[in-house]
């Protein structure tokens, strides 16, 4: 060999054909704030990812892995929308995989894909909003608590717990609903447009569907996993590069927040911890899981 020869032109194999990028994040758990002890889907939280993975170099695509029952429906929307917005300034399609569960929220989130796969078992829709409590308007009389409660605003104690439901406040709960259940339907109908095959009325009902059966109604694109997928489409030689959060890897296990202070914070984030961790539970115990 000829070492005179200007370097781009001397062969070396696999460095002037490096294989193709695809960013893989993962979208995992309830969505909104959880609790001082326990960390939700937050655009907070996942923007500086997000941000990594459209950088990335040799890029072709970006891929999410969902596996949410939903939660906070303006975080759902500011996490897709913050997807959407880089998606369309690096000009690269983007991929949704479901796992279990991509519900409620978790759909919303699904929706900033171009293309949407899951598994023969993946549960998909739940396109609708919720909203659940308890009422102890006796409690305090049995127990001998008197309840004492003052407001500058006659709707500022909306639903309070501890008094009979009032059908006022029940109305504008219902009215709220039902303007964020509009912006879902939207963001549903503008993301999946033409796909959908079923009547807005069941799409929308607040119902959901396991594997064929979603995709029959336009909800999702067809079946697959995320590297059979990917290999397909770009190559055996595809690079799948996943992109985490920026806390260390034993908070993000545990789903961790920095820790309080003072045994005071700690008691307190204990508390809230157990309290958050029910209706997580809760959250996902919708769906049989």
């Amino acid at each position: 060999m000829d070492l005179r020869k200007p370097l781009a032109r001397i062969p070396i194999p696999g460095l002037w054909n490096r294989p193709p990028v695809v960013g893989v994040l993962r979208l995992a758990g309830v969505i909104g704030s959880l609790g001082p002890l326990r960390s939700g889907l937050t655009l907070a939280a996942l923007e500086p990812a997000i941000a990594r993975a459209f950088s990335l170099r040799r890029l072709v695509a970006v891929a999410l892995s969902v596996n949410s029952p939903g939660g906070s429906a303006t975080q759902s929307d500011l996490i897709a929308r913050r997807i959407r917005d880089w998606a369309e300034e690096k000009d690269v399609p983007v991929l949704v995989f479901c796992e279990d569960v991509a519900a409620s929220g978790g759909y919303w989130l699904a929706c900033s894909g171009d293309e949407i796969y899951l598994r023969e078992t993946s549960i998909v829709g739940s396109i609708g909003v919720i909203s659940a409590g308890f009422g102890f308007p006796a409690l305090l009389d049995k127990i001998g608590v008197e309840r004492r409660l003052h407001t500058a605003g006659d709707k500022k104690s909306l639903l309070d717990p501890f008094r009979p439901e009032d059908p006022g406040d029940v109305d504008r709960l219902k009215g709220v609903q039902h303007d964020i259940h509009e912006a879902f339907k939207e963001t549903v109908r503008q993301r999946r447009a033409s796909r959908l095959k079923a009547e807005e009325a069941e799409l929308f009902s607040g119902e959901f569907w396991v594997g064929r059966k979603a995709i029959e109604r336009g909800l999702a694109d067809g079946l697959g996993e995320m590297r059979g997928i990917l290999r397909a489409r770009y190559g055996d030689n595809v690079v799948l590069k996943r992109v985490d959060g920026g806390r260390p890897w034993w908070r993000r296990r545990l789903g961790l927040r920095p820790a309080a202070r003072d045994g005071a914070g700690m008691a307190g984030d204990w508390v809230g911890g157990a309290l958050a961790a029910i209706e997580e539970r809760a959250l996902w115990s919708r769906f049989g899981l």
